[in-house]
């Protein structure tokens, strides 16, 4: 019996709703929706959004959306939804953040009763084949979106398969239609496109930034395919620049002792041959009280100086996944691909983002060597350009 049990844990784990398993997060998927708050969403209209029993719910105040806070270009997307035989909703798809998000995206159709358009459709743009959810129960749409071919299936069987190139980046929304009861829950995307920017043997593409005034300089090196650094403080940088993208790496902090938890960060929109330049995803896995919720020093995932994470996700010693989305002003991160940090920069632009300026220009991507307790991998780190 005991036996048993062990083996239906992960399983159990699996089927809980709102979560990754742990291959899911090394895979690069992350949760749109964390299934306890909106934290990432913005609505926009006058639905009355809330979260009951781990869903996204609506069924009352005006017609509106639900706008993802971040931009994608290319993923898949799945996500869970339920509602009546007579239900109307939708998925939107590459939207913008102002005007119709139908217009300036698509709607990926729920309403099996529409002449034209029934669910698993484009609306107003292609059909898709006969298809009917399942009216009470969970439904599951998989989105595929890849340039300009968009796939489509709905509880496993694919529904539709076109080409459309309206748009090219946009956000995730969820419809809600006056009178028309709907639920949404694991509400997952995972990145398409991303290519790698280490080769895992050297550092090829790579070069190091000492410190104006070095203490004790970091080493770098290439061990078991990743980037290891010790001691410091000092930073190595990408030879190539980016202003709005998606990245994802796995990150380890070797803690040497229970009160040692490597400081560190990932900079981002930096000036090249500059010293810790740019915004900061903070690295350091340390929180107070025993509780999670309360980061030291703004905390893994963590948007320094402006935006701590709300939860420490990763542990020392262990690889975690950090995914970091930037598109203009708006900056978001996952660990584990659970969402940590969401922040639109307010700033007056510029240059120097210690100095209160947003800066959206493009620029190099830096691993940063703290202090001389410094210790950790860097490994499978890669790389979108989100189009403009």
């Amino acid at each position: 019996m005991r036996f048993l049990l062990l083996c239906l844990v992960p399983a159990l784990l699996a089927a809980q709703p709102n979560t990754l398993t742990t291959k899911e997060a090394a895979e690069g998927w992350i949760l749109l929706f964390d299934g306890e708050t909106m934290f990432g969403w913005t609505a926009e209209g006058g639905a009355q959004w809330r979260v009951a029993e781990s869903a996204l719910v609506v069924d009352a105040g005006d017609s509106g959306w639900l706008r993802g806070n971040s931009s994608f270009a290319d993923f898949i997307l799945r996500c869970d939804f339920r509602t009546a035989a007579d239900g109307n909703s939708g998925l939107f798809l590459r939207s913008a953040r102002e005007g119709p998000p139908h217009v300036t995206g698509y709607e990926l159709q729920i309403w099996d009763q529409h002449p034209k358009f029934p669910t698993g459709s484009l609306v107003n743009h292609v059909a898709a084949r006969p298809a009917r959810h399942k009216a009470g129960e969970w439904n599951t749409f998989e989105v595929r979106i890849e340039g300009d071919r968009y796939q489509v299936r709905l509880n496993g069987a694919e529904v539709l398969d076109v080409r459309e190139s309206k748009a090219r980046i946009g956000h995730i929304g969820l419809q809600y239609n006056r009178d028309k009861k709907i639920e949404f829950r694991n509400i997952r995307l995972k990145p398409l496109g991303l290519s790698a920017i280490f080769n895992g043997k050297d550092l090829a593409g790579w070069r190091r930034v000492d410190s104006p005034s070095p203490k004790v300089p970091p080493e770098w090196s290439v061990r078991d395919g990743a980037i290891h650094v010790e001691k410091g403080p000092g930073q190595l940088e990408t030879e190539a620049a980016w202003d709005d993208f998606v990245l994802q790496m796995e990150i380890r902090a070797n803690a040497q002792s229970e009160s040692h938890h490597p400081n560190s960060g990932v900079f981002f929109r930096g000036e090249p041959n500059g010293y810790w330049t740019g915004y900061e995803s903070q690295i350091r896995n340390e929180f107070r009280e025993g509780d999670r919720t309360k980061p030291v020093d703004f905390g893994t995932g963590g948007i320094y100086r402006y935006q701590p994470a709300r939860r420490v996700v990763a542990s020392d010693n262990e690889f975690f996944v950090k995914t970091i989305v930037a598109r203009g002003r708006h900056l978001a991160t996952w660990v584990n691909g659970y969402p940590v940090s969401d922040w639109d920069d307010p700033n007056p632009e510029g240059k120097l983002v210690r100095n209160k300026e947003a800066r959206l220009a493009a620029g190099v991507i830096s691993l940063q060597a703290h202090d001389p307790t410094t210790n950790l991998d860097f490994r499978n780190i890669r790389i979108a350009g989100l189009p403009k």
